[in-house]
């Protein structure tokens, strides 16, 4: 059984790695994550926010969306999201 402090280090390296995961895959499109799990870059940086409001941690949105995306969203958008197919 872990104890606390070990539980959040583990879930803390393991949120690292996902993001990582997602930095480096950027085949992988935000409609894809969420057409096939349910949440994409954007929710994950939606999240953070929420949770460190429920701490009284001031969170800017951008900033932490900047971060999960390893870099300004804009550019991020220009670089690597795909047209919409219809």
């Amino acid at each position: 059984m872990l104890n606390k402090e070990d539980k959040e280090k583990i879930e803390a390296a393991t949120l690292r790695r996902l993001v990582a995961h997602l930095q480096k895959d950027t085949n992988l499109q935000n409609i894809d994550l969420m057409n096939l799990a349910g949440f994409c870059r954007n929710c994950i940086s939606k999240w953070m926010v929420e949770e460190a409001s429920k701490m009284n941690v001031s969170l800017d949105y951008e900033i932490v969306r900047n971060e999960i995306y390893g870099m300004d969203y804009s550019e991020w958008k220009r670089k690597y999201q795909k047209p919409i197919e219809e």
